[in-house]
């Protein structure tokens, strides 16, 4: 992702969350140096991934996939484009919150072996006030090392 693609990534948001991020955020996420891809067709962006790495874990902070490209497999291929990404700045773990009332996206997630270990009360807005987050976190193994035991 560049500042370029903001508009196009802030748009997507709009179609795809009730509560959207807005186009300041990411590009404060950009400007912290946060990892931050798109996934683009010719016909423009269909999906985009937002990652921050420190303290030897990584925080998934967004992964959205525009509604008109979902359901194709995307949203698998972004994620695990961010677990290499965590991988590669060699994070022990990635965590991530996720909405109760999104069940798609809790089956991705533990489909790819995100865990539940927690719950973060009244996190996200909603309708009718605040919804928690589920907490999800998958341990990452070095390729060609034992899992721990």
């Amino acid at each position: 992702m560049r500042q370029v693609d903001v508009p196009q990534v802030a748009a997507m948001e709009e179609r795809a969350y009730a509560f959207p991020w807005t186009a300041g955020i990411f590009r404060d996420c950009l400007g912290a140096g946060y990892a931050c891809w798109v996934a683009e067709s010719p016909d423009g962006l269909m999906g985009y991934g937002v990652l921050s790495v420190g303290a030897d874990e990584a925080h998934l902070l967004n992964l959205c996939v525009d509604p008109a490209w979902q359901g194709h497999g995307l949203g698998r291929r972004l994620l695990r484009r961010m677990v290499d990404l965590a991988r590669w700045h060699m994070a022990d773990r990635v965590f991530l919150e996720v909405r109760p009332s999104n069940p798609n996206a809790i089956a991705l997630y533990a489909s790819e072996g995100f865990m539940k270990i927690g719950q973060r009360p009244r996190y996200y807005p909603a309708k009718d006030g605040r919804e928690d987050a589920i907490v999800m976190a998958l341990e990452l193994v070095a390729p060609g090392s034992a899992p721990p035991a």
